[in-house]
């Protein structure tokens, strides 16, 4: 696998029949937590999705809060 390129690992996924997460579907190549992704735009590195923060001031997700 770690030979693979991406488009191997479709071409794999397709043939086998394995299921993957759907959201691949709907331009998230990358998925992490709900509020931390987003699907990419056309030309961005495929994790620019994962933790994108259009707001910065808004940069935790919920994990790490501080009491």
């Amino acid at each position: 696998l770690l030979a693979w390129s991406e488009k191997d690992v479709w071409k794999y996924i397709k043939e086998k029949d394995v299921p993957y997460n759907e959201l691949h579907d709907k331009g998230f190549p990358s998925i992490g937590c709900q509020p931390c992704t987003r699907a990419i735009k056309k030309g961005e590195d495929v994790r620019a999705g994962r933790w994108w923060w259009e707001q910065p001031e808004q940069k935790e997700c919920g994990l790490h809060i501080k009491d």
